[in-house]
């Protein structure tokens, strides 16, 4: 009977294991696009979007102020960034940045990080 007994300490552990899982497992469902759900029916990111402002997110690259950033080249594009979770040719991509989210594939973002060829 005693060996059935748990120690506070143990049950404390096996507690914040199953919460951190939960959480864990929460993240990653969000994250993911459920089967059959085509991604177009993710939101784009809205101009307003704090994470957009912070990282100086436009839907369109040609309007960027090459003055105010100086590393900003036109070939520059969220279709052929690092972050970009999107095929060749798709109007709207994920990325990395915006989880749960889509970018226009011709926007331009400060974070941007060529793809290596």
């Amino acid at each position: 009977m005693k060996d059935l007994l748990l120690s506070r300490r143990q049950a404390l552990k096996g507690l914040a294991l199953g919460a951190g899982t939960l959480l864990v497992a929460g993240t990653v469902a969000a994250d993911a696009v459920k089967p059959g759900t085509a991604p177009a029916a993710l939101p784009h990111v809205a101009a307003t979007d704090p994470m957009a402002l912070a990282l100086s997110y436009v839907e369109n690259a040609k309007t960027v102020d090459p003055k105010k950033f100086p590393n900003y080249k036109p070939e520059h594009k969220c279709a052929n960034c690092l972050q970009s979770k999107g095929k060749d040719g798709e109007a709207w991509v994920g990325c990395n940045l915006f989880p749960g989210k889509l970018v226009n594939a011709q926007g331009w973002c400060k974070a941007y990080v060529p793809k290596k060829a």
